[in-house]
């Protein structure tokens, strides 16, 4: 068979598999079924067609064959030559050509409907299905649908939601593929998915959206947001007019607009899949992601869901998984693809081709009041930065993880643990009580001193697995003295509980103070009245650490805060209390050792045993060598060593990875790298070697020190953004100096030439802001880099502009101390009346009340000039009635407003 033949036979499967009936010319039949395919169709000018595709009798599209590995875009004039060239006497679908033009080498299929006003070829993973191609005939496009979609309003947007609809919107006009929108947590991108999703149902005809989550409980947080999703134009809620499906089950609403699902789910679905335990949809793709061969999810057409099934697909929360382990899910649909993050990643602007159509970072969202920033306190212990030794001769708690089951060992020698073994081979039950207790003590004396010592403020803790999130739990309750309510655990492990309850009753019990968790929590879930995020973990990647961070941002209503924390005011801030050092550790996004977590230790060894040698099954089987023998007595390294000939199971996982280290391969040939792979592999043949491995590896020893004492090292504020910030202030002073109005005028001190109005100051805030510069920010930054120089809290200042001057004037130096401008305007006010007393100047009541009116409008407007008296002091009796109460009133407001201000 020819490679050309093998391309045909390959195509004609396909064409079957989608649902039609192929024809030899000596057959043909148009009428024979829907969809019809004819093989070497004669063409008005006497060339063949490889394919000519009838729908309901008439002709409709043409496919250009070619042999596999042959690239396509060169034959489109080939397969748009036959579209022309029709001959009269058949039935067609269009006067002038046909509308449908396929490209295949029988792996690649190219797609081209020259309807499309801009039209252009697209690749895609199948052929439609006859009652497909039968339906687009009697319309227009989608995407002529898209390019006469109405002009989007603002209504009830954000600027940051408009901009990014709009922009998307644009892209889409631009038939690129792929989108990707960078959103802040917080700033509202599920509500603005809930608006493109409309519009793009309602005005472009989209026939079924898939929105892909990154977690099962954010699909019913999703669900739930578009059921309740107000529509301005039609005023009802979307629910009322369309059908919107949380799949918990392997089958689509034929009905369904928007479909919500886990890309687990989806590909279980598409392998033909009847079931599929929703427990496996709980787990975060940030935390279970590892960067495995693609070859493990190969997707194949599914004729139950063709690939027309959906017209776009939003994916929330997208990271690494969507294009590795994953990919072919997604690019099975002909759909466009939209992705909505927060955090992208070098990977991800990659795999939308750098089409990032919006941007709102969390420091922008901040700034605009959206979200709320975060200070971080560290808390460092003894134990937790420089590990304990227990010594020899105690009697020791140990728990088997797997069973909880807790037993007592001998030690015959000293049991030394470095920090990072705590709470994976070691847990320190004073280590967590001490970090606890600081965390207590704190609370109201450096986090929140102006409450009433009644209220915990809503916490959440992350811990390393659900072992260690037990014992913190357990501890919680006893430091803070309170039962069961006050603390509970939120992991995949809490029996016949379900996590989105607990998750709704952290969010409104007021008895409900402290959440701890592993990843439950970690990504999506919003919780705004949380106002304390504990790291017990340290986390290594930076895109997973932002969105942890992220729980903390959202903002709350004033009100609705003290209904769920009655002793507080307000939320400008949350706390990062940091018990491990996570804000100081090294980040990255590369994947670790553990390239296949999903998969047990027994597939990984069947695997190995059958003769498997790729470099991620092998990276991985080393990964689990070395933590199995963490968590391993003496006796059982005795056993192992016998086997392996005095090797442990380290020297063998090295032994491993030399074979996948290029340096030490480079050398050799494919045969050879893989004769050493077999013999370093030897032992994984012998049964008893493996069985012995899954017996050790259910052993997960975990030792208990209660004896050892933990102490405080120092708990305090991390200045390093604090001085970020204040760097970052006095670089956009030293930039701007000469270019900003007001900061030239602040900067010269020339007050007697220019004006410095509030429009000035407010240009210069609104500069500040577009540097991811906030005057509250760096207010906080110098309280907390110098506190006995800040007379004012932050929150003082809020809502009065003219703060930006005294600001400037610390940075510059011109001030000695940070005070609010109303303090210092207040003082000077009063010394500027005692030299007009020196001068015989006395006021009476009268002028006093009109003089403290004009301080006031100058505190809060930096400047008056004579033409806003006659306005602002209009029930006064504006200018006329200044002139009649004081002599040389134009004299005597120039000198008041240099006064306050300089």
């Amino acid at each position: 068979m020819t490679p050309e033949q093998k391309s045909r036979q390959n195509i004609d499967t396909l064409l079957v598999k989608a649902g039609f009936i192929v024809q030899n010319r000596d057959e043909f039949d148009r009428t024979a079924d829907r969809g019809v395919v004819v093989r070497e169709f004669a063409m008005s000018d006497g060339s063949f067609a490889d394919y000519l595709i009838f729908i309901d009798g008439k002709a409709c599209g043409v496919i250009e064959a070619k042999k596999a590995g042959l690239s396509l875009s060169g034959v489109e004039n080939q397969s748009r030559h036959y579209a022309k060239n029709l001959p009269t006497n058949v039935r067609t679908h269009m006067d002038n050509e046909l509308p449908f033009l396929f490209e295949s080498n029988g792996v690649e299929i190219y797609f081209t409907d020259l309807r499309d006003k801009k039209s252009r070829s697209r690749r895609i993973f199948a052929f439609y299905r006859p009652d497909f191609l039968a339906k687009i005939l009697r319309e227009d496009t989608l995407r002529n649908r898209i390019l006469s979609m109405p002009s989007l309003q603002m209504a009830n947007l954000r600027k940051c939601q408009f901009d990014a609809i709009n922009s998307l919107e644009n892209s889409l006009k631009n038939y690129k593929p792929r989108a990707l929108i960078q959103m802040a947590t917080g700033s509202g991108k599920t509500f603005t998915a809930c608006n493109f999703i409309y519009r793009l149902i309602k005005f472009a005809g989209a026939k079924r959206v898939l929105f892909l989550v990154d977690r099962n409980n954010l699909g019913k947080q999703t669900k739930n947001e578009f059921e309740n999703f107000h529509l301005n134009d039609e005023n009802r809620k979307f629910s009322e007019v369309y059908i919107t499906q949380h799949l918990n089950t392997n089958t689509i609403d034929k009905d369904a607009k928007v479909v919500i699902t886990t890309i687990q789910r989806m590909y279980s679905m598409l392998s033909g899949d009847e079931y599929y335990d929703e427990k496996d949809e709980e787990i975060s793709a940030y935390e279970n992601y590892k960067s495995e061969n693609k070859s493990e999810r190969i997707v194949s057409y599914n004729p139950d869901i063709p690939i027309e099934s959906f017209d776009f697909i939003v994916v929330d929360e997208c990271h690494r998984s969507i294009y590795g382990e994953w990919r072919q899910v997604l690019e099975y649909f002909d759909a466009f693809i939209i992705g909505l993050t927060a955090t992208p990643s070098k990977q991800t602007l990659g795999y939308f081709s750098a089409n990032l159509v919006s941007q709102y970072p969390l420091e922008r969202s901040i700034i605009d009041g959206i979200n709320v920033d975060c200070e971080i306190f560290r808390i460092k212990t003894q134990i937790s930065e420089y590990g304990n030794t227990i010594q020899k001769g105690f009697l020791v708690p140990v728990m088997d993880k797997k069973t909880r089951l807790k037993y007592y060992e001998s030690l015959n020698e000293n049991l030394e643990y470095q920090k990072t073994d705590l709470d994976r081979s070691v847990v320190s039950i004073n280590q967590i009580q001490t970090i606890l207790e600081c965390y207590k003590k704190a609370i109201f004396t450096e986090l929140y001193p102006e409450r009433e010592p009644s209220f915990v403020p809503k916490t959440l803790i992350f811990a390393k697995d659900d072992n260690h999130a037990e014992n913190i739990t357990r501890i919680t309750r006893e430091v803070f003295g309170q039962g069961n309510d006050f603390c509970k655990k939120i992991t995949y492990n809490i029996g016949n509980a379900k996590p989105e309850e607990l998750i709704k009753a952290f969010k409104t019990d007021p008895t409900f103070r402290i959440a701890v968790t592993v990843d439950m929590i970690a990504t999506g879930t919003d919780i705004k009245p949380l106002e304390v995020v504990i790291f017990m973990r340290d986390v290594k990647s930076s895109l997973y650490y932002e969105q942890m961070k992220g729980r903390g941002v959202r903002t709350i209503n004033p009100n609705d805060l003290q209904t769920i924390t009655p002793n507080a005011k307000s939320k400008d801030k949350f706390y990062l209390i940091d018990a491990v050092g996570v804000s100081e550790s090294k980040k990255t996004i590369s994947a670790p050792l553990e390239r296949k977590k999903g998969i047990s230790l027994a597939k990984i060894l069947e695997n190995v045993a059958n003769g498997d040698t790729s470099d991620n099954t092998l990276s991985s089987l080393a990964g689990r060598l070395v933590r199995i023998e963490a968590n391993i007595s003496d006796d059982d390294k005795t056993q192992i060593s016998k086997i392996l000939d005095s090797k442990t199971l380290g020297q063998l996982a090295s032994d491993i990875l030399d074979t996948l280290d290029v340096d030490l391969t480079q050398n050799l040939n494919n045969d050879e790298i893989i004769a050493k792979k077999d013999e370093v592999l030897k032992p994984f043949n012998k049964p008893i070697f493996r069985k012995m491995l899954l017996d050790l590896s259910q052993k997960s020893k975990l030792y208990i020190d209660d004896i050892s004492p933990d102490s405080v090292i120092n708990a305090e504020f991390n200045k390093n953004k604090a001085n970020e910030i204040i760097a970052n202030f006095n670089n956009f002073i030293n930039e701007n100096k000469d270019e900003i109005t007001a900061l030239s005028i602040i900067y010269n001190k020339d007050y007697k030439n220019r004006k410095l109005t509030y429009e000035l100051i407010n240009e210069l805030n609104d500069k500040l802001k577009s540097n991811n510069l906030d005057s509250f920010q760096i207010w906080n930054s110098y309280a907390l880099i110098k506190p006995d120089k800040v007379k004012n809290n932050a929150k003082s200042i809020v809502g009065c502009l003219t703060n930006i001057i005294q600001l400037v004037k610390f940075a510059l130096g011109f001030d000695d101390e940070l005070r609010e401008f109303s303090s210092i305007a207040n003082s000077r006010f009063e010394l500027w009346k005692g030299r007009q007393k020196k001068k015989g100047i006395e006021f009476d009541e009268k002028q006093n009340e009109f003089l403290e009116l004009i301080k006031e409008y100058i505190i809060s407007n930096s400047y008056l000039d004579l033409a806003d008296i006659q306005s602002f002091l209009s029930d006064k009796g504006g200018i006329l009635k200044a002139r009649t109460l004081f002599d040389n009133f134009e004299n005597l407001l120039i000198e008041l407003n240099q006064a306050l201000v300089a």
